[in-house]
């Protein structure tokens, strides 16, 4: 069962290094170093172009502190606040790195470890920023792990996708989950992928469903979809559950991706978990089947474009 994920948390993100911030800020046209970087449409643009009320991203950057990675709407999470290990979110946990396995050869990887103490941990966590989501369809394609890349097995670590207000204490605290549990966690026998439409953070008021026993390391397609008063999750194009009446959204949301520890189980030795994103897909206002989402992405990847915002900013 998944905690209120914004008691006791505050928002603390990464600052980009000052030349990146003054390249930033000064519109510069200087190329990256990397090629990952280089390959990217200068994203500074004044007039969004591309399909209306769409957010699209293949996360074709050279690291945490690329401008573009700023300039396109992501932030890196570090420092304070909960979930999991309160105040363990490391920004060096947010990596791009090349992938054979992905559409495109590059991800975003969310990559926590632990040796089991407060002091060894590190959380991590990217989001949107000045975009915000509502009705429409929202899609990922995530690869999920049911074991470390290294270390000993037993966490309870919890791999997540969610769009969610961005306010603590919004009265209007709307928050759709998908949450992956390879081992488990709040007194269940993992695997367990929880999908959760809250209502409520504090004191929790949310509705829940478990698909339990089913090990899903590997790649999958991600979708919510919030239209007309409800609100369906469905992996890899089969529906899992759906939310509705005071459990759906009720106002503007960020999306998140987040890798983290619900709790420290044991100590000794350190391990590594990697959680990857090979894109996120946003529909506004919008029913799209997953057949549509992978078309139109496959699309976007067959025309270079590594990048697309032409959702209304109000």
């Amino acid at each position: 069962m998944s905690q209120p994920r914004r008691t006791s948390r505050h928002r603390a993100w990464t600052a980009l290094t000052l030349p990146a911030l003054l390249c930033v800020l000064a519109a510069c046209s200087g190329s990256p170093t990397s090629d990952a970087a280089a390959s990217r449409t200068p994203s500074a643009s004044p007039t969004p172009s591309g399909p209306p009320g769409t957010l699209f991203d293949d996360f074709r950057y050279s690291g945490p502190e690329d401008p573009s990675l700023a300039a396109n709407g992501w932030e890196v999470r570090a420092g304070g606040g909960g979930p999991g290990i309160k105040d363990t979110w490391s920004g060096g946990g947010a990596g791009f790195p090349t992938d054979p396995t992905a559409q495109g050869g590059r991800v975003l990887q969310l990559q926590s470890s632990t040796d089991g103490t407060k002091q060894g941990t590190k959380q991590a966590e990217v989001q949107t920023t000045g975009t915000p989501l509502f009705t429409g369809t929202f899609a990922a394609r995530v690869y999920l792990s049911d074991k470390p890349v290294s270390g000993r097995n037993g966490d309870h670590v919890v791999e997540t996708f969610f769009p969610i207000s961005a306010s603590d204490s919004s009265p209007n605290y709307s928050e759709l989950d998908y949450e992956y549990l390879p081992n488990g966690g709040w007194g269940s026998v993992g695997p367990q992928l929880d999908t959760t439409s809250w209502f409520k953070a504090d004191p929790p008021d949310r509705v829940t469903r478990a698909l339990k026993k089913q090990r899903l390391e590997g790649w999958h397609i991600m979708m919510i979809t919030f239209m007309d008063g409800k609100a369906t999750y469905s992996l890899d194009g089969k529906d899992l559950f759906t939310s509705s009446g005071k459990y759906v959204p009720r106002e503007k949301m960020d999306m998140h991706f987040s890798n983290w520890f619900i709790d420290l189980p044991f100590t000794g030795g350190s391990r590594t978990w990697n959680m990857k994103v090979n894109w996120f897909y946003y529909k506004a206002d919008e029913a799209v089947s997953h057949a549509d989402v992978k078309n139109t992405v496959d699309g976007f990847y067959s025309a270079g474009t590594h990048h697309i915002n032409t959702v209304p900013k109000s």
